[in-house]
């Protein structure tokens, strides 16, 4: 079984159709269901079962499967890194971002697309547990995530920490300049985090530490839709400084948070020991230059 045919699984176990597999591929239907016929025939297992009008796989096609994508992985990683060698500055930048901690990325961007025109771009947004998992899984190089975070297997380069504000619809016009969290417990507040996430207990903990009570109406970690919600009047936020930066135009009012002991770090991580492309390379270099 060469690299080939195990393309041609991947693309079987995916689709789940030889029809939309050989479409996929770019070849006819016939070829591609006698590829897998031979590769089970060489196995000496079935590597899938038909379930209606779609395959799915056995155990042991689910075992070939998880190799198969292993193996092209790092096939594919061999090959750009012997292209890089000879192409020099050419190459893919992998990177995720945790849903509030891209502040830094966009000009960090315009830099080295200025310096490295060639490279392409593969930006993900996600929670930065699910972006540890990306990293692992090879899917994206770097990531920037949200600390503080179980980081034993990671290199990290930590970018400077930014105050949290409390943050309200300009309609509601209060006469004061700055909140204690004793005044914010009084407004409807929409969190910009999921219950069970790092940033939902950091700020529920400011609450609870001084013995208050948030009153929570909502959960958003959406952006562009936080920001519209409270617009509108309905609740209020807290959100970090960079946040209202790079969010503007909305129909917001922002105020500093007294005994404000709640701070945003966030920091550019990559997998320790792992092969890393020259795009990545030039971009922790930029990171370290411009930190």
């Amino acid at each position: 079984m060469d690299i080939r045919q195990l393309r041609y699984f991947i693309a079987i176990a995916e689709e789940r159709q030889i029809t939309a597999a050989a479409q996929r591929l770019h070849m006819t239907q016939p070829p591609l269901g006698q590829q897998l016929k031979s590769m089970e025939q060489e196995l000496g297992v079935q590597l899938v079962k038909r379930n209606g009008k779609v395959l799915e796989l056995t155990d042991a096609g689910q075992a070939l499967y998880k190799h198969a994508v292993h193996l092209t992985q790092l096939i594919e990683e061999s090959e750009n890194e012997v292209k890089e060698i000879g192409m020099g500055t050419r190459g893919k930048l992998m990177i995720g971002v945790n849903t509030l901690s891209s502040a830094p990325l966009p000009q960090l961007l315009r830099v080295f697309k200025t310096r490295y025109p060639r490279v392409t771009y593969k930006i993900q947004q996600s929670e930065s547990i699910q972006l540890l998992r990306l990293i692992r899984e090879r899917s994206i190089e770097l990531a920037i995530v949200r600390l503080p975070l179980d980081l034993s297997d990671f290199d990290m380069l930590k970018f400077q920490s930014e105050p949290f504000y409390f943050v309200m619809a300009k309609s509601l016009a209060p006469e004061v300049r700055e909140f204690t969290y004793g005044d914010i417990q009084r407004y409807p507040l929409i969190l910009p985090s999921a219950e069970g996430l790092g940033l939902y207990q950091s700020i529920m903990d400011q609450f609870t530490e001084r013995g208050l009570h948030a009153n929570i109406i909502g959960e958003c970690s959406d952006i562009v839709t936080l920001l519209e919600w409270v617009s509108s009047g309905d609740g209020a936020t807290i959100v970090p400084e960079s946040i209202l930066h790079l969010h503007r135009g909305y129909d917001i009012q922002s105020f500093a948070i007294s005994e404000n002991q709640l701070q945003f770090a966030t920091g550019l991580i990559w997998l320790k020991d792992r092969y890393l492309t020259k795009a990545a390379q030039h971009f922790i270099e930029l990171v370290k230059e411009l930190k």
